[in-house]
């Protein structure tokens, strides 16, 4: 069953946890973390980031989203994560998409509200959700190494990020507060605080992104903050690619490519499983 963002954070907002967002680059990718949420009983998001576009173009692998999503037994988004321009927004909404997200983060602050906006009104058209993001984050979605946002002047501003909110009428809002994009090449630490005068402030759900590779604690600690949308991908790509390289160093003789691909599958559930269980915990108590 799909449905829209702002439906699917509602529930986590209700319960007080957090929805598992992953991106999924390939046919692999999608079936091992649809097996997880179906499993486990557990809304889902399923993305397809624009960073991605040559290595899976979105025509391609949308409509794969889009019917699973639609065969689920479980309540599924199909988001667009980190559409960089207006035009890529579009197209995600003219396949089916029911939520996108505008990242105009490297703009000037009002060109990014102006960006913003205009996705918000094509999305309307649509009956589709907004995110949108505010605060610098580093590294690239998929990357081998991510350093962490160390700089604070790169976090959001609380203050800015209410403007933000106000002006442009999104549904959920990406914040940078220490997390970065891929493979961490020491513990982030991230800024507590700052994510909970946001939520405060703004009164929407608070979206995490470089969620992989964040401790079970720091995660319990964000939800209970208001992080209701966790996006996860780079961790499961490399459990996938860890036991595959495994199985290689064991198996005599040849292999075929469908037996690569089950063995990268078998690990990216396992990962996505043990994932949206931590996401799905309930954080009534900040600590």
């Amino acid at each position: 069953m799909i449905v829209t963002l702002k439906e699917i954070l509602a529930g986590a907002e209700e319960k007080k946890c957090a929805i598992g967002a992953f991106n999924c680059p390939n046919l692999a990718t999608l079936l091992a973390v649809m097996k997880a949420a179906e499993a486990l009983k557990t809304p889902l998001i399923l993305q397809h980031a624009q960073v991605h576009e040559t290595a899976m173009p979105l025509d391609v692998i949308g409509p794969a989203m889009l019917l699973q999503a639609e065969r689920a037994s479980v309540p599924v988004c199909v988001h667009l994560d980190h559409g960089a321009d207006l035009d890529y927004v579009q197209k995600a909404l003219d396949l089916g998409f029911s939520s996108v997200m505008y990242d105009g983060s490297a703009l000037p602050f009002e060109e990014n509200i102006k960006n913003t906006r205009t996705a918000v009104a094509m999305a309307a058209t649509k009956g589709a959700s907004v995110e949108a993001e505010f605060g610098i984050m580093t590294g690239a979605e998929g990357s081998l190494e991510a350093a962490g946002n160390e700089a604070e002047d790169l976090y959001t501003d609380p203050v800015l990020a209410k403007q933000f909110v106000d002006e442009t009428g999104i549904d959920a809002l990406a914040c940078s507060f220490g997390t970065a994009h891929g493979i961490y090449l020491k513990e982030p630490k991230l800024d507590f605080e700052r994510v909970l005068k946001i939520h405060t402030l703004i009164g929407l759900p608070i979206v995490m992104h470089g969620g992989s590779g964040v401790s079970h604690e720091d995660y319990r600690r964000v939800i209970s903050r208001g992080v209701r949308k966790i996006n996860y991908y780079s961790y499961m790509a490399r459990a996938g690619v860890d036991t595959v390289r495994k199985h290689l160093n064991e198996v005599k003789g040849s292999v075929l490519f469908e037996s690569v691909e089950s063995w990268a599958m078998e690990a990216m559930y396992a990962d996505a499983y043990r994932t949206i269980q931590i996401f799905s915990e309930s954080q009534p108590i900040i600590l």
